[in-house]
């Protein structure tokens, strides 16, 4: 399965980001620290040259995944019964209010 390989411009363009915030984005995922719809992301990307300073290289099925990580899923709203309205509480002997206003 071989994998093109994209620059940043085009990656950054297919995400719809701008490539600022894609290097932004690999800067934070080196450190672990990038969250996308708050799920922590790592992106696995090529970067050439002596010490790690030539050109990036991202697989297009990287940034396909990136996408479906960014896709906005619809959430099903959890119904919740209506709180139940005690006239008695257990263990409470004496009846309630102030002492002095009987």
């Amino acid at each position: 399965m071989a994998d093109d390989f994209l620059q940043p411009r085009d990656a950054a363009r297919r995400l719809g980001i701008t490539v600022t915030t894609l290097y932004d984005w690999l800067s934070q995922s080196d450190y672990g620290l990038l969250k996308i719809r708050g799920e922590r992301v790592t992106v696995d990307y090529l970067q050439a040259g002596p010490a790690g300073h030539g050109r990036i290289r991202i697989a297009e099925s990287e940034v396909q995944r990136l996408l479906e990580l960014m896709r906005v899923k619809p959430k099903r709203i959890v119904a919740r019964k209506p709180p139940i309205q005690r006239t008695a509480f257990p263990g409470i002997t004496v009846p309630l209010g102030r002492p002095d206003q009987t």
